[in-house]
Formats: structure tokens, sequence, C-alpha cells
């Protein structure tokens, strides 16, 4: 993982409310890389276009569900990565220079695309087994994610509608985030991230792992999460809960598969709280502090 950000000194950075969750994270990629996963291969974002585009183009030929990425990376090679969380402002990036990265992101794709093909023989039936493997689901080995005990217990004739909302689920996040945080791209990308992080198909502990030590370049927010403690006790009990489950159930015969998707659930509920509570600290931020004197004065009708 590669992340570069420009910003200026902040008085936070060393908040220890957040400590906890970047060594949880820091345990996550220790676990994965162990564990010899290409999903650290997918996770390097730098603010240069041709590395960038290059790096996203190979990480969607990896793991589709990063498409979702596309936007809010060419949203910030087309403005600054300089963070303006405080400041909310319209875009300010030129069309035409996201449409321009865009040709060059479609370039690169698809001469991997040909690169794969000739690898497979000239033939693209590689595309269902790669790329269509995160559409039609065909494998349910268990996992940290949602979506294989679902499927195990889904009734054939149902299957193919429920895949369809399970993955149009993940798009539906990109419009929002990407148009409430047009002010700072990266901060749009880093929520992408944690959706990833806990609604992907085949979820790996790298996942929930970047989208939290992500959390180490916005030291802004910290003041402004909401429930931090609550976040970081929900990632140890996940942590704790899916080792120990899965020991009593493959190893020990002591349990079934209710079990491990009981923790499966557990991380999910982190993964989701986490994920609220970047959502509501990069909006709290622009409001900044309130004064003393001004506390209950005012409140927010919706009529």
């Amino acid at each position: 993982m590669y992340l570069v950000r420009v910003r200026i000194p902040l008085v936070y950075s060393g908040d220890v409310r957040c400590g906890s969750i970047n060594t949880i994270a820091c345990i996550f990629s220790v676990v994965s890389a162990g564990s010899r996963l290409t999903s650290p291969l997918t996770s390097y974002i730098r603010w240069k276009r041709p590395p960038s585009l290059l790096a996203l183009a190979f990480s969607s030929h990896l793991s589709p569900s990063t498409l979702i990425l596309v936007v809010p990376v060419l949203m910030l090679l087309a403005t600054s990565p300089v963070s303006q969380l405080a400041s909310p402002r319209p875009f300010v990036g030129s069309l035409r220079t996201i449409f321009k990265h865009t040709g060059e992101f479609l370039v690169y794709w698809f001469i991997l695309a040909g690169a794969a093909t000739a690898m497979a023989g000239g033939y693209w039936f590689w595309i269902r087994e790669s790329l269509g493997a995160n559409i039609i689901l065909p494998d349910l080995t268990p996992n940290p994610g949602l979506w294989w005990y679902f499927f195990t217990e889904m009734f054939d004739h149902f299957r193919p509608f429920f895949l369809m909302v399970f993955s149009v689920h993940l798009v539906i996040y990109i419009m929002p985030i990407c148009i409430k945080f047009q002010h700072d791209a990266l901060y749009s990308t880093f929520l992408l991230i944690g959706v990833l992080g806990t609604f992907k198909a085949y979820l790996t502990l790298a996942d929930p792992g970047l989208f939290l030590s992500m959390f180490a370049i916005f030291p802004e927010v910290y003041p402004y999460l909401r429930h931090p403690i609550v976040t970081t006790l929900l990632h140890i009990h996940a942590t704790l809960l899916l080792p120990l489950f899965h020991a009593l159930w493959v190893t020990e015969g002591r349990g079934n598969a209710n079990f491990y998707y009981a923790a499966s659930l557990v991380m999910g509920v982190a993964g989701g709280a986490g994920l609220l509570d970047a959502c509501f600290a990069g909006m709290r931020i622009a409001i900044g502090d309130v004064a003393e004197e001004e506390q209950g004065k005012w409140e927010a009708i919706q009529e």
C-alpha cells in the first residue's frame, strides 16, 4: 500500500482514540500478507496519473469490485489531494481532464484484458472465471464476508434476483458519496474502500484492514468521531470470534456454519459502524466547534 496525501500540520495527529483502530488494521494487514493474498496488490493508490490508473486497471482485473473506486480516483486526479473537509466547496476539476483520464484507464484495462486473453490461448473463457466470479458467485467457501452463507441457504430460483440485488447494492453508494464529498475526492475513495471492506463478495481481512489503516491519513476527523470506542470493540470482538468459531466448526467439529456466520455478521456490523462514523466525522468537521454560549440555542427541524 502506498498512499500519498499532502496536507497542512494538524493538532490532533496523535489522537489516542484511533490508536487501537490502527493497531487492528496492522493486524489485519499482517495476517493478509502472511496468507499470501493478492489483496495488497489491489490497494495501491497514488496521486500520479499513470501509476494510479494502471494500478486501478490491474486491481479491477484481480478484484472487479474495485471498479467502484474509478469515479473518486478520477476526481482525485482532476483536483488536488490537499484536505478540504473543513471547507467544503463545489467540485473544481475539469471534466475534460476526467474524460482524458477515463480514456487512459480504459486503454490500460483493455491492454491487460488482451494480455489475459493471449495467456489463455486466445480464448475469452477467463472472463467468466475471473471477472464473472464476483457476479455469479460460483464459490461459496466460507469467508469473513456476508454473501457466502446467504447464497448457501438460497433457493436456486431466487438466486439470480438476489445476485443482482447484492451486486447493485455496491454500486448505489458511488454517486451519493462522490457528490457529498466532492470537495475531498480522497475521502470519497476512503469511504468507498470502507464499503468494499464491509459488503464485498469475497471479503478478506485485507479489505477492512485497508479501510481502518486509512484513518491515519485523516487525523483531522478524530475529534469528530462519535463512537470510536464502540467501533474498536466491535472489530476486536470480530477479530477474536472469527478464528475461534472457525476452529470450533472445522477443527473441533463442535459447531456448524451458523457459528462462523455469526462471527461474519459481527465483522459486518463492525465495518458498518466504522463507515457510519467516518461519514459523520467527514460531514461534522465542516461545521467546526460550537461555542459554549451557543450550545442548546439552536435545533434543526425538518418540515
